[in-house]
């Protein structure tokens, strides 16, 4: 590998197998550097990889920016999490939560506090992401001599949940939460009925979500053609129908685009199986 930037004493940015540039940290491993020197892989410590686009000077500069010693707290952290969470191998998560626990541990240190607004909206619609984030400040609280707040727990499983889609940008994952919370008020209002949203029907319901999300932002929503089953399911679930319209609206509203006529054929369905569900139920 050679140098192609060197950023501090210890980050440099080169250009590895294939010709991929990746971020490299070690003790040292800019001292003196520069462009076009080949890396001493004795110095090598860490190996971070830019994904999904991700600019590599941007992501490098961020690294830079970042105690060595958050950097290995955040990796081992992660580690910690995946004993309840199949948390992706990705250097942005890495650098990602890095970052934020080198901000907040600053923060404590300066006697900032900070309140997380999704704090509800997180344990209803993420509770896998947010149990692996206790976890991960679990590990984090035991290495420091002051503790993080437990609400630290929430920004985290935001990150986490930001990692299961091709973005690099958190505010994506803000807006996709705000945006299922004011779906659910619609689902309320429209069945006059408050869904319990730790069910089996309401987390295939978000995950549907979730990826109809990813779908809408990279252009490819669903488009199948399904004329004559999306006339029987709008004949069997007129109501359903109706609150898919409902939601169909917020959507639309929300993201700025007009859904296709099968992505609200799958919205019906999803109702209509939340609203049998919630039948059982005392409002």
């Amino acid at each position: 590998m050679e140098v192609l930037r060197v950023f501090n004493n210890n980050v440099v940015l080169a250009r590895g197998a294939a010709g991929r540039e990746v971020i490299l940290t070690g003790r040292g491993l800019g001292f003196q550097a520069k462009p076009g020197q080949k890396v001493d892989p004795a110095k090598v410590l860490r190996t971070f990889v830019p994904e999904d686009g991700r600019d590599p000077d941007n992501l490098g500069a961020m690294v830079a920016a970042i105690p060595p010693e958050h950097l290995l707290l955040a990796e081992q952290a992660l580690e910690a999490g995946r004993a309840e969470l199949p948390i992706p191998n990705s250097s942005v998560l890495s650098v990602a939560l890095a970052d934020h626990l080198s901000f907040a541990i600053k923060r404590l240190r300066q006697g900032i506090a900070f309140d997380y607004p999704l704090r509800a909206e997180v344990s209803h619609l993420y509770p896998a992401e947010l149990r692996a984030a206790r976890l991960i400040l679990k590990h984090v609280n035991a290495s420091l001599e002051a503790p993080l707040a437990d609400d630290e727990a929430v920004a985290i499983a935001l990150h986490l949940v930001n990692a299961g889609f091709a973005t690099g940008d958190l505010s994506f994952t803000y807006q996709m939460t705000g945006v299922f919370t004011q779906l659910f008020e619609v689902l309320e209002q429209a069945s006059g009925c408050p869904f319990d949203r730790d069910t089996v029907n309401a987390a295939r319901f978000i995950t549907h979500l979730r990826y109809f999300f990813v779908r809408a932002g990279s252009g490819k929503q669903l488009e199948e053609g399904a004329n004559k089953l999306r006339i029987a399911i709008r004949d069997s679930y007129p109501d359903a129908y109706a609150t898919a319209l409902k939601l169909q609206a917020v959507l639309e509203l929300r993201l700025g685009e007009p859904l296709t006529e099968d992505e609200v054929t799958y919205l019906t369905l999803h109702v209509a199986r939340l609203v049998d569900e919630d039948r059982g139920q005392i409002c």
